[in-house]
């Protein structure tokens, strides 16, 4: 699949959960400069970089936060190409199997990368030059984890390498310091110096549909004002490029491309609780929805691996972390159900992995169900800054009294944001909940109302061209 077909999309704009501190007015450009190149390893050329990109830009009459935030786009987009191809050459030096394909698929990883910044470089001048879509402000502000969150993923994958995870460790270090630069420049601006847009209606070609297809879905297909595109058709009748859905898959077995949209499809892995982590889908695909949906596997089944994501009415079952990863997602009106695990085990629902608190990603599990048919625990913390909240949802008895279980000591336990919102249920009872720092019954309808779809993925703004059903707010 062509790497234009994955998701793009990379900047974090304010996020409302956070508190922002305005940059003072009289802070100089240089200081921004400096920002940009902070604890980076060979600053004095980071800087010499950022001021030559700043200087031979078209509009050097207008040089102010946004011609630097572009340079440092520019400076993190030209260093993650850099990276590529030195983990291909150490690649191609690797002697085992297990650390050439682990190589391979940092390599993907970071291709996503260099697609989601350069994306993002777009996106922004396309704004400063006026051309703003109802979408934009939202696309600005649900992406720049997702390079964040493939460097973590590619480190995950050498783990155990010996040597090849050390090189790929020194190599990210210069990339994910440069992408989490620009994220902090971001969050600590009070506004972006964006000019005032305007309307840009793009045209939808409607196309040819097969005779199968019920007005319906060929209604849903069509009624984006972006148009979509189609990866893949999967039809019995042949009318498709795959017979089967095991074909498409077989060629794209991660979820990825913009708004992918999944419907009364199962997903399963079949690798049982023996042979530990058994992804069932991995998602990567920005403002994708899955409707009436089956996630079924033991440990770690559903990889919600970044940027926004919805689920409505879906089933998703597991052992350990079986809905992980470090994704925007949002499951609505769910059914979560718990499975036998090894002998020992803990079972755990979610393990979110926001690594940066500038993040905004995050699981909210709002009016579902849990059936817990053994112990079972919310959720454990993966990264530092884990975020995940249950809103209005039924939780059985077997959810045990603490609720949430730690990864390992005390890490993130005062860093996490966990929250939970008039549950019910016999599980639901707060009163034996833990004491962490990060552990919030959340009171306010306003601070539960931040996790909504409405809020937390910007639904109303691509969500009703998907088709699906959803709500955008809290129910009562």
């Amino acid at each position: 699949m062509a790497l234009a077909n994955f998701l793009l999309l990379t900047i974090l704009f304010i996020s409302s959960h956070f508190p922002t501190h305005g940059i003072n007015q009289n802070q100089t450009l240089q200081s921004m400069i400096l920002k940009s190149c902070h604890k980076i390893e060979n600053r004095d050329a980071c800087i010499s970089n950022m001021q030559s990109r700043i200087d031979s830009s078209q509009d050097r009459e207008s040089h102010d936060h946004f011609s630097i935030l572009t340079a440092a786009l520019h400076n993190a987009h030209d260093e993650t190409r850099l990276t590529i191809d030195r983990i291909g050459t150490f690649n191609a030096l690797s002697i085992t199997n297990r650390e050439q394909l682990a190589l391979a698929d940092c390599k993907e990883l970071l291709d996503f990368s260099v697609s989601e910044l350069g994306w993002s470089m777009s996106e922004m001048n396309k704004i400063r030059s006026g051309f703003k879509n109802p979408n934009s402000d939202g696309n600005l502000k649900a992406g720049s984890v997702a390079a964040l969150s493939n460097q973590d993923t590619c480190l995950e994958g050498v783990r155990g390498t010996g040597p090849a995870r050390r090189y790929v460790r020194g190599s990210l270090s210069q990339v994910t310091q440069l992408i989490g630069n620009v994220l902090t420049l971001y969050t600590q601006m009070h506004s972006l110096p964006f000019k005032p847009s305007r309307n840009n209606i793009n045209s939808t070609n409607k196309g040819v549909f097969p005779k199968w297809m019920t007005d319906g879905d060929k209604e849903m297909l069509v009624s984006s004002p972006n148009g979509m595109h189609v990866d893949s058709v999967v039809a019995l009748d042949g009318s498709g490029r795959y017979r089967s859905i095991g074909q498409a898959i077989f060629e794209a077995p991660t979820v990825s491309g913009k708004g992918f949209i999944a419907r009364d499809i199962t997903f399963r892995n079949t690798a049982g609780p023996e042979n530990h982590q058994g992804v069932a889908l991995r998602v990567d695909s920005d403002q994708s929805a899955f409707y009436r949906c089956s996630m079924e596997g033991y440990q770690d089944t559903l990889y919600a691996h970044s940027l926004r994501q919805f689920y409505r009415e879906c089933t998703v079952s597991g052992t350990i972390d079986f809905i992980f990863g470090n994704g925007a997602a949002v499951l609505q009106n769910c059914k979560i159900f718990t499975r036998r695990p090894l002998p020992l085990q803990k079972v755990t629902i979610t393990a979110q992995g926001r690594k940066d608190p500038h993040q905004s990603t995050g699981f909210s599990i709002q009016d579902s169900y849990v059936y817990a048919t053994r112990p079972t625990y919310l959720g454990r913390p993966w990264k530092l800054y884990s975020r995940t909240v249950f809103i209005n949802t039924y939780m059985s008895s077997m959810v045990q009294p603490r609720g949430w279980l730690e990864w390992y000591g005390d890490f993130g336990l005062g860093t996490l944001w966990y929250g939970e919102y008039r549950n019910y249920g016999p599980g639901a009872k707060t009163s034996g909940r833990v004491k962490w720092p990060g552990f919030h019954i959340i009171r306010d309808a306003s601070t539960a109302g931040f996790f909504s779809v409405g809020r937390f993925l910007n639904g109303m703004s691509w969500l009703p061209a998907t088709g699906v059903k959803f709500t955008a707010g809290l129910t009562n």
